[in-house]
């Protein structure tokens, strides 16, 4: 069996009820996550007619505001070569998958990765199943998933429940969804809202993460300067220099900018002459104690 051609459906414009939690996106907690957008799951569709088309312009309106709020990017994408034992009970239920169609499995190019990007190779319906995504969200301090892509009600749900049994909260973007129909797109958030959730629409979760807020751990701040940068974060070591690593002047405001609007007193020249990584996070213990 594979996947059957997908009729055009409007996008989700109302939500289901109220959630059972009061959760909002944190741009200091959040990681961004961009399920299985490839070539090869989205030519199902129409891909000029809704839901696709509206889906990706959020997508990227959704990526946008993450790279402007210091939020971790992570895309999965399924391997084109799998072995029978790789692909396990996904052969018996949807054939080879992308395996047989390797041409079509790069991801969308409205949509495509940027530089600063996670890509991880994606193996069954769960974005954590046999992947490192949980052990890169505790590295980085994160503990909320903001879920897009496709399918709403298999991967994508199967994710945020597997994500709900790891602690992290997550969080289904209706509009930067799509699914195989409007009744199993309705029925994803709505078992999401009630189970394991919460569901959202993608404007409010942009005006959510517009919200500065500072680094809540050593490794939150790490992950921060190396996405500023542009480097691994494991390249940024506890003794290291931040200047010396890369940081300009431009970038070293844009943090000051950031970190103020969030409510810490921290100049230009208080981090410019602390010469280690871990002076600048003694530095913003000591502003995020003397907030009121």
């Amino acid at each position: 069996m594979s996947i059957p051609r997908i009729a055009p459906y409007p996008v989700p414009t109302s939500l289901p009820v109220q959630s059972r939690v009061n959760w909002q996106p944190d741009p200091a907690r959040a990681v961004l996550l961009v399920h299985d957008l490839q070539e090869y799951f989205l030519d199902f569709y129409d891909r000029g007619d809704a839901p696709v088309a509206p889906m990706l312009d959020r997508v990227r309106a959704l990526h946008d505001a993450c790279d402007g709020a210091g939020v971790p990017v992570v895309y999965t994408a399924q391997p084109t070569a799998q072995t029978p034992r790789q692909r396990g009970l996904l052969q018996e239920w949807w054939g080879p998958g992308v395996t047989a169609a390797t041409d079509r499995a790069a991801i969308a190019g409205s949509v495509a990765p940027r530089a600063h990007d996670t890509v991880l190779t994606k193996w069954r319906y769960s974005a954590f199943a046999m992947t490192d995504l949980h052990d890169r969200m505790r590295q980085w301090g994160r503990d909320q998933l903001l879920i897009t892509g496709v399918y709403a009600h298999i991967g994508c749900m199967a994710t945020a429940l597997d994500a709900f049994m790891r602690d992290i909260q997550p969080f289904m973007v209706a509009d930067a969804l799509a699914d195989f129909s409007a009744a199993d797109h309705a029925m994803a958030l709505d078992y999401v809202t009630q189970r394991c959730g919460v569901v959202l629409a993608s404007q409010a979760c942009i005006d959510a993460l517009a919200a500065p807020a500072l680094p809540t751990s050593l490794d939150a701040l790490r992950a921060e300067l190396a996405r500023i940068i542009g480097i691994p974060a494991a390249q940024v070591g506890l003794d290291d220099n931040p200047l010396h690593l890369g940081l300009d002047s431009i970038r070293l405001m844009s943090l000051v900018e950031r970190w103020s609007a969030a409510g810490a007193a921290i100049g230009f020249v208080d981090l410019a002459e602390r010469e280690r990584v871990s002076d600048w996070w003694a530095l913003l213990e000591a502003r995020r104690e003397a907030m009121p």
